[in-house]
């Protein structure tokens, strides 16, 4: 079975995230990125998936050069192989134009399946699932906690607020999951040093097909009109207890309509 898991590498949300004063766009270069954390259980579902029925894991990665640190990240956790797509030109696409990009690379390569996070943490759109499977014409099981797979059907527990659904489908498919399906592994030292030598390819648009006028910031169909950096947070409020300490808390919250 062959699976690709799509990686996304984002700001690590333990640090500032800015947008660029010129095009609004997020600006990788001012914090550390890491990979997105749901698609970290996006990784290890597709390795579980690959121990029980054999094949191979592919990580794709659509981003700029520093993503490469992310991809060496998934191939450290197991995964066998990693493409990147990388170009100046796709700068600036949308939740849409990154699903469409991604089916032109994943038909550069054969899959049964394709995994991913049900969202990143820098956009959350969680809608590059459902429009890359209307891209590729395939099945599309979102928001899987639990993910069966007997001969060429597959099934999934599709979380909700009253429980689960139980969906299936034939393969190929594209699944999206939730942080319940499973926990991620941590690279042992073994792995990390096997990843330096996987094969990563790099795909430039034009090598994906990628048709230039459905991508980047020009074309998007999303827009950001303006944006301004959040204000620094104010000073505190102290209350003296002095005997009325509740009386003066309890004011401060009305007054705040918190109560």
């Amino acid at each position: 079975m062959n699976i690709v898991v799509l990686v996304k590498q984002v700001p690590d949300t333990a640090t500032e995230r800015k947008l660029a004063s010129d095009d609004h766009t997020l600006d990788r270069a001012a914090s550390d990125g890491v990979i997105n954390e749901l698609d970290e259980y996006a990784i290890e579902e597709a390795l579980l998936l690959k121990e029980k029925h054999g094949g191979e894991v592919t990580i794709l990665t659509m981003g700029p050069g520093q993503a490469t640190d992310s991809i060496r990240k998934a191939l450290s956790m197991g995964a066998d192989k990693a493409v990147h797509l990388v170009d100046d030109a796709l700068h600036g696409s949308d939740a849409l134009q990154t699903a469409y990009a991604l089916s032109q690379a994943l038909g550069t390569l054969e899959f049964d399946l394709v995994v991913l996070g049900s969202e990143s943490t820098d956009a959350r759109t969680g809608v590059v699932g459902a429009a890359l499977a209307e891209y590729l014409g395939l099945p599309q099981l979102t928001l899987a906690g639990k993910v069966d797979i007997e001969g060429g059907d597959i099934r999934v527990q599709r979380q909700t607020d009253y429980g689960y659904d139980v969906v299936e489908a034939r393969l190929p498919a594209v699944v999206s999951v939730v942080e319940k399906i499973n926990e991620p592994r941590y690279p042992s030292f073994k792995l990390i040093m096997a990843a330096k030598k996987k094969p990563v390819q790099t795909l430039a648009a034009a090598d994906a097909g990628i048709d230039p006028a459905k991508i980047g910031l020009a074309a998007a169909t999303t827009e950001t009109v303006d944006s301004a950096a959040a204000p620094p947070r104010a000073a505190g409020t102290i209350v003296k207890d002095e005997g009325d300490g509740g009386v003066k808390a309890a004011d401060f919250l009305a007054e705040k309509k918190f109560v």
